[in-house]
């Protein structure tokens, strides 16, 4: 398991070479890539994205959350790469990669990740438009 917060995210390739390490009986790594849309809630250009985490809560929550998934779906490991600080539009903001013997619980686990992600981890995303800025929430 790896949990990184950063400015910075680690290049997914190297990700996908570490998470296929973790075992020779992984059959299937489900990857799910979140970048920067150009148009905003509102309607408007977007300028940027702004993130903010409570880092260590984050990784808290983000461990449970993958020991929860390795338990109820039986992966292997998993990796979740979230920014902080600015995105441009286009770019890269959450890597989440996950190991498991077959596709299917890869597929299922992987939803449930991101999903759990956007609404369990204190990490808040004021988004920038040309119209004005808002702090965003998840549906």
């Amino acid at each position: 398991m790896k949990i990184k917060i950063s400015e910075r995210l680690d290049d997914l390739n190297s990700l996908l070479n570490e998470i296929k390490e973790a075992s020779n009986e992984i059959g299937a790594v489900t990857i799910f890539v979140g970048a920067v849309r150009g148009v905003g809630k509102d309607g408007g250009k977007v300028l940027r994205l702004e993130y903010e985490a409570y880092e260590e809560a984050a990784r808290e929550t983000l461990e449970k959350i993958i020991e929860d998934l390795k338990v109820k779906y039986g992966i292997i490991d998993a990796i979740v790469e979230h920014k902080v600080g600015s995105a441009g539009v286009g770019e890269d903001t959450v890597y989440a990669l996950v190991a498991s013997k077959h596709r299917e619980e890869g597929f299922k686990s992987i939803v449930e990740l991101i999903e759990r992600l956007k609404h369990e981890v204190p990490i808040w995303k004021k988004e920038v438009t040309d119209k004005g800025s808002q702090w965003v929430e998840n549906p």
